[in-house]
C-alpha cells in the first residue's frame, strides 16, 4: 500500500463539488430560490429577476473545475501549485454555494475539500507542476 496523496484527494472531491455546482447553477437559472428564504425573503433579490447568484456560482464552478484539472493554461504555473491560494477562494466558493438552494450540496463538498486541503499542507505536502503526478524524491549522492 502507498501513502495517501491528500491534495490529489482533495481535488477530486473539489472536481466533484465543481462539476455540482455548475449543475446547481443551471438548474438556479429555471427555479430560482436562496437557501436561505425559510428566515428572511431579503436576499430573494440575488436570485431573480436578475440571477446574479447563479451566474456567480456558474462562475466559480467553471474556475473550481479549470483550476483543479487543469487547464493547460494553468498547469504548472504558481497558482495551480499554491495550496494557499485554495485555501483562499474555497471559503469564498463556498459561501457562494451555500446562499443558492440547488447547491448546499456542493457547499458541503467544498468544505470537505477545504479540510483535506489543509491537512495536506498542515503535512507540508506540495502540488507538483504536472498533474496527477508525484513529487520525485531527491537523488543521494553516491560517495
Amino acid at each position: 500500500m502507498g501513502k495517501l496523496i491528500k491534495n490529489h484527494w482533495a481535488r477530486l472531491i473539489i472536481l466533484t463539488a465543481a462539476a455540482y455546482q455548475v449543475a446547481a447553477a443551471i438548474e438556479g437559472f429555471f427555479w430560482p430560490k436562496i437557501f436561505w428564504d425559510f428566515l428572511t425573503k431579503n436576499l430573494d433579490g440575488a436570485v431573480k429577476p436578475v440571477p446574479i447568484l447563479q451566474i456567480i456560482n456558474l462562475l466559480f464552478g467553471i474556475w473550481m473545475f479549470a483550476w483543479e484539472w487543469p487547464l493547460p493554461l494553468l498547469a504548472g504555473t504558481a497558482l495551480h501549485r499554491s495550496i494557499e491560494a485554495r485555501l483562499v477562494v474555497l471559503p469564498l466558493t463556498a459561501l457562494a454555494a451555500a446562499l443558492l438552494y440547488q447547491a448546499t450540496n456542493p457547499a458541503i463538498y467544498y468544505l470537505i475539500g477545504l479540510g483535506v486541503y489543509f491537512w495536506a499542507y498542515s503535512e507540508g505536502e506540495v502540488v507538483v507542476a504536472q498533474p496527477w503526478s508525484v513529487p520525485r524524491r531527491p537523488r543521494l549522492a553516491k560517495v
